[in-house]
């Protein structure tokens, strides 16, 4: 099964997923609204989120003049498997990792950390480029992306959910409170007196 169509099940199983959900909830109109909320998400997921991953890194984008040693072996390493060359960013940590993301070969970046720049020689970081290239070139990197960036999205209509679910609840008229019969008669006695 191609990544392709892994990506394409895991998004139409999300609105189905989503559609049932606001049908059991708000009947048509919850199946409606549902289904435009999975279409923005789905758009959202395929389009935006390699932007999204960067962005939650803090990546900048880097020159070859800024970091050759880095876009000398990319560019030899695309050459050899024939994709294009992705963006090349730095994300400013000292914690040694590196990551691909993007939609296709056309539209992929490669990002590295400071502290994996610092840490590995030029052939080890080659290996590192190498696998985050394969992953570019087997497509996994979308699959990854729209898997997480759904994940978020979940988390954050769940977080939605529960802030509606308490105003909801602080915002309702409470029914009278019931006394028992003997609690009735205690009060008024008191009065009484």
């Amino acid at each position: 099964m191609g990544n392709a169509f892994k990506t394409a099940f895991l998004l139409t199983a999300l609105t189905l997923l989503l559609m049932f959900i606001g049908q059991y909830f708000g009947g048509q109109n919850g199946m409606m609204l549902a289904l435009a909320f999975a279409a923005v998400m789905n758009f959202v997921s395929y389009f935006f989120s390699d932007k999204i991953a960067l962005a939650m890194y803090r990546a900048q984008p880097v020159t070859r003049e800024q970091l050759p040693r880095a876009y000398k072996i990319v560019e030899r390493l695309t050459q050899k498997i024939g994709l294009p060359m992705p963006k090349i960013y730095v994300i400013p940590t000292e914690s040694p990792n590196a990551f691909a993301t993007g939609r296709n070969p056309k539209h992929a970046s490669v990002a590295v950390t400071h502290g994996i720049l610092g840490l590995l020689t030029d052939e080890e970081l080659e290996g590192v480029l190498a696998h985050e290239l394969g992953h570019v070139n087997n497509r996994d990197i979308l699959i990854s992306s729209v898997a997480a960036t759904i994940a978020g999205a979940i988390y954050h209509a769940g977080q939605h959910g529960t802030l509606c679910h308490d105003l909801w609840r602080r915002r309702r008229p409470r029914p009278p409170r019931r006394r028992p019969f003997g609690a009735v008669h205690a009060d008024r006695g008191a009065d009484r007196r």
